[in-house]
Order: structure tokens, then C-alpha cells, then sequence
């Protein structure tokens, strides 16, 4: 992507709207690893502010960040101490980073049938399908009403020309009711940062525990998944290495002063644009709203305040979003096998048995080919 085919930066209401699309996955996550874990999550919120706005300048196109999902359920589940999770991070970092400036992802662009990228994307559909049936069983009045105010806009944009602000209101909406029921958090300014040196032991744990499972997810979701829709949405070839390097900075330079693991995400992406986000203000305006919650409100509370029903709203019309690009497939056999296995097993199986099958499908047409011949 050559810089003079980078689009200009916009700052209108389309664009903070979009900012919002992925808040439906990136606020419960970091809500749920500030509950069971000693990291502070207003340091989490800042680290996630500034690269969001680094990001949106460098691409200029709303390139979104997502804490790292694999490390961010193993936190949720176990007992992970911060020296854990900030020497995945410096792992990852490193891991990424040294990829970036090889020709790694050349290698495995050639390699990599699409149909499985597109199955990856499927198995991410599912699962925010899955998450959002917690917010319906949790909150389902103000499900509904998200799912009534999106529905709404979606019609006002298609028939009358208004912007699809849906996400905001959605998200003006559950927070009104969550002050309404838990009151105005309190203010209080951030805390001084503390760096955090992991142990010898903290790097061979995190490795195991946290990085492995990790990197095969990175690898499909955050880096060909989302230059695939990059393509697709904005017509515009980021080369995977690009992303591969922006996700190893981040991590160096975030996790060891007190931020979780992030990367970029073909969900996130689908997100944001599905709610107006075409440039890189987007970013802008979402690093903006998580650097002001960062340095003034005491989280997580600031967070959790938020009506629960809203975010699952939002997180359907994501998964359509994202679904609805997954089938431009030449195989639906293999994307439908990898977008279920994803949903019932792990993302690492899946993609094993995806690219089994995409291999031997082809090997079985060629060897049917010769016969013929």
C-alpha cells in the first residue's frame, strides 16, 4: 500500500459511530481480565487509546485493536499473574516483530488456501453469534431495544439517506441505563505507572501457557484474515507483514508498563465498518474515548456500568457482518468444516483440520484430472 493511495482522515459522525463497532468485544474482555487478575485495566484502556490513535494515523484506515483473545480467555479462566501476561507480551512481541521483517507471510500467503482464511473468518461469525447469547440470557429487554435501534437505522441509511448512527445511540442508550441503576462512577486520575520485570519463571510459564496457543490465532484471524477484508471492504492491499510488525511494536512497548496483550482483527474490522467507519478517524476517536476513561474514572467500574443487552446487540450485526464476507469461498465444505470446528473445539484444530482438507481436496481433484486424462 503505497502512500499515495492512503484516504484522507475523516472526522464527521459516520466515523464516531464506527469507532464504537467493536466495543461490543473489547470492553467484556477487558472488564473480565481487571475482575481476576491484578493488572490495572485503566493502564490497559490507555495503552489501547494510544495505539488506536497511532494505528488510525499510520494506515489511515480504521485498522482496529482487540485485546488478544486466546491469552485473554486463558487470563479469564486461570490464575495468570501480570509477570505472565507481560512476558507473553514481550514474547509475542518479539515473535511478531521478527516475522514482520521477513518473508514469512509471503510464504504462508502461498500456502494458505483462501477457503481457509474465509473459514477462520466464518469460526469468528460464530463465536461473537455465541458471546452474544450471554448478553441475551444476562439483559434481554435492552437486547432487544439495541437490536430495534440498529434495525431502525439500518432502514432510515438504506432508504432515506440518514447516517447509520446505530452505534452510538446503542451505546448512549445502555449507558444512560447503567447510571440510571449504578450511578455516576466516580472520578478519580490515573494511578503512576509501574513497570513490570517478569521472572525467568514467568517467560518459560508464559510460553507454554499463553504464547503457543496464541500465535496460530494471530497468524490467521489478526493478520490474513484481516488483509483479506481489508481487500474486500476498502479495496485496498495492506501486506500481512505490515500488520505482523504494528502488533509486535504494540506488545513491546505496551504490556511491560502495564497493558494486556493486543493485535489487530478481521471481528473488529467488520465491526467498525458496519457502523460507518471508512477512515483511520475512527481509530482517532476511539483511542480518544479510552484515554479519557483511562485517565479520569476508576475502572473497572467505569466500564461494567454499561446495560450488557446493548454490547450483545451490537456483536449480532458484527457477526453478520463478518459471515456475510466468509462465504465469497472457493470451497464452502472447508470454511463451513473450519467455521464449526472453531465454534465447538479451538481455532488452533480448526485451522489444522481446514488446511488438511483444502489439501486434500485438491490432491484428490488433480489425481481425478489425470484419471481423466
Amino acid at each position: 500500500m503505497s502512500d499515495t493511495t492512503l484516504p484522507p482522515l475523516r472526522f464527521n459522525l459516520s466515523e464516531l459511530a464506527g469507532s464504537l463497532g467493536d466495543f461490543g468485544t473489547i470492553i467484556p474482555l477487558i472488564l473480565a481480565v481487571a475482575l481476576v487478575s491484578d493488572v490495572n485495566a485503566r493502564y490497559i484502556l490507555l495503552f489501547f487509546g494510544i495505539w488506536f490513535i497511532l494505528t488510525g494515523l499510520y494506515y489511515r484506515l480504521p485498522i482496529p485493536l482487540e485485546p488478544m483473545k486466546a491469552v485473554a480467555v486463558i487470563v479469564i479462566a486461570g490464575s495468570i499473574s501480570s509477570g505472565e501476561i507481560a512476558a507473553a507480551g514481550i514474547i509475542l512481541g518479539v515473535i511478531f516483530l521478527v516475522l514482520g521483517y521477513g518473508r514469512f507471510f509471503a510464504v504462508i500467503e502461498k500456502w494458505v488456501p483462501q477457503s481457509v482464511v474465509r473459514g477462520i473468518q466464518l469460526g469468528l461469525a460464530l463465536l461473537l453469534f455465541r458471546s452474544s447469547l450471554g448478553f441475551v440470557v444476562k439483559d434481554p429487554l435492552f437486547f432487544m431495544i439495541g437490536i430495534g435501534i440498529i434495525a431502525g437505522f439500518y432502514l432510515l441509511a438504506r432508504y432515506r439517506s440518514i447516517p447509520d448512527l446505530s452505534a452510538i445511540v446503542v451505546i448512549g442508550v445502555g449507558l444512560v441505563a447503567g447510571i440510571a441503576l449504578s450511578g455516576v462512577p466516580p472520578l478519580s486520575l490515573i494511578p503512576a505507572p509501574q513497570l513490570v520485570i517478569p521472572l525467568p519463571a514467568d517467560f518459560s510459564s508464559a510460553f507454554s501457557t499463553l504464547v503457543l496457543p496464541q500465535v496460530v490465532l494471530t497468524i490467521t484471524n489478526a493478520i490474513l484474515a484481516t488483509t483479506l477484508l481489508t481487500k474486500d471492504l476498502f479495496k485496498q492491499d495492506v501486506p500481512p507483514k505490515k500488520f505482523s510488525t504494528s502488533i509486535g511494536l504494540m506488545n513491546i512497548f505496551s504490556v511491560p508498563f502495564g497493558g494486556f496483550p493486543m493485535c489487530h482483527g478481521a471481528g473488529g474490522m467488520a465491526g467498525q465498518y458496519r457502523y460507518g467507519a471508512r477512515t483511520g478517524g475512527a481509530n482517532v476517536y476511539a483511542g480518544l474515548i479510552f484515554i479519557f476513561l483511562a485517565l479520569f474514572f476508576s475502572s473497572p467500574q467505569v466500564l461494567s456500568i454499561i446495560a450488557v443487552g446493548v454490547l450483545g446487540a451490537l456483536l449480532i450485526f458484527v457477526g453478520i457482518e463478518m459471515s456475510r464476507h466468509s462465504f465469497k469461498t472457493d470451497s464452502l465444505i472447508v470454511t463451513g468444516v473450519i467455521g464449526i470446528l472453531a465454534l465447538i473445539s479451538s481455532m488452533t484444530l480448526a485451522f489444522i483440520v481446514g488446511m488438511v482438507l483444502a489439501y486434500s481436496a485438491d490432491l484428490i481433484k488433480k489425481k481425478g484430472s489425470q484419471d481423466i486424462n
